[in-house]
């Protein structure tokens, strides 16, 4: 795939991200990471009924486009749900769920706040 393609995928991802409000989108770069794929996306909706209609919008949309989707996980709980696009994945997660498993740190991306003017969330381990 093109670098171009790929920039045309991510920014239909990111567009049906934003259709549906999805909050926090980060695009991480992860070509040097793996070999899997080349963009990662994470996303957060406000409800598992949100998390499950942004990662379906995403589908959709990249399908349209004439991307192959591989797969797609989570749209049972809907707290966590993801859309594997080939170069591309999609997480899209809950903020609770999101802070908890971090995977912005272990990609190498920068964590946005997830609670402005809120105070820190409580983790299990610090007890």
């Amino acid at each position: 795939m093109t670098e171009q393609e790929l920039q045309k995928m991510v920014d239909i991802a990111v567009n049906a991200l934003e259709d549906v409000k999805a909050k926090d989108i980060v695009v991480l770069d992860t070509s040097a990471k793996t070999s899997l794929f080349t963009r990662m996306i994470i996303a957060s909706g406000d409800s598992t009924r949100q998390v499950k209609a942004l990662t379906n919008n995403v589908a959709v949309d990249l399908k349209e486009a004439g991307f192959n989707i591989l797969g797609s996980e989570g749209q049972d709980s809907g707290e966590w749900a993801l859309v594997d696009a080939d170069d591309l994945v999609v997480h899209v997660m809950l903020p609770a769920v999101r802070d908890f498993y971090d995977i912005e740190a272990l990609w190498g991306g920068e964590k946005p706040s997830f609670h402005n003017g809120a105070s820190e969330p409580w983790h299990a381990a610090d007890n």
